[in-house]
């Protein structure tokens, strides 16, 4: 496996290190590791359109992007006051 070099700020790679000796890994191991964990964004929308099929199939909950917008726009609200 080739290396590849990545220029970040001393001091993401000094706090990336000490979480990865915290978990008993060496930094290349534990970039390594969260790379494997990590979706692209065309993974994460295939997991949410499986999902979404998989809920319709259980349930039928199909909902709208209007239905999708209002709960989102409902919950930001109830975070917001459960925040204050």
């Amino acid at each position: 496996m080739a290396d590849a070099n990545i220029r970040i700020p001393a001091e993401a790679r000094d706090r990336l290190a000490e979480v990865a000796a915290a978990e008993g890994l060496s930094l290349r191991s534990y970039l390594a590791r969260l790379a494997d964990q990590l979706l692209t964004p065309a993974e994460r929308a295939e997991r949410a359109e499986q999902t979404r099929r998989l809920l319709h199939e259980w349930n039928g909950y199909d909902p709208s992007e209007d239905d999708v917008a209002r709960l989102d726009a409902d919950l930001d609200r109830r975070l917001t006051e459960a925040m204050r």
